[in-house]
């Protein structure tokens, strides 16, 4: 994990190449350890994420959203999404992107200068 301080605001940018998020749990934890390092915003890649993230039935990514927004933690995931063939999925990511809670962006750079517009939830 590294920390991108900009403006009085700081987002953990998650680093490595294995999923770190399986589960409603794992990502409880993470975001523990990024909230331990002072940080309330963070930015993940989507091959960090289980795929059952993006399959909205299995009810994974809902959770997770309404998880974080509960504990204040503001995310953005980077990645592809245009390949996935789900209306919901795409509609989802397109809800989310309305707001500032829950992320969807197609670079890190874009991820980064969104999240850190986000006010901080202190």
């Amino acid at each position: 994990m590294t920390v991108d301080d900009k403006n009085d605001s700081t987002v953990a940018i998650i680093s490595g190449e294995e999923i770190i998020i399986n589960n409603v749990r794992d990502a409880l934890d993470l975001m523990m350890n990024v909230k331990y390092q002072g940080c309330d915003k963070m930015l993940l890649r989507k091959e960090q994420i289980t795929d059952d993230f993006f399959e909205l039935k299995s009810g994974v990514a809902g959770e997770i959203a309404q998880k974080y927004t509960n504990y204040q933690m503001r995310v953005a995931i980077v990645g592809e999404f245009t390949s996935y063939n789900s209306k919901s999925l795409n509609d989802f990511i397109y809800e989310c992107n309305q707001g500032d809670k829950m992320l969807f962006k197609s670079t890190e750079a874009e991820a980064l200068a969104a999240l850190h517009l986000c006010k901080s939830w202190r």
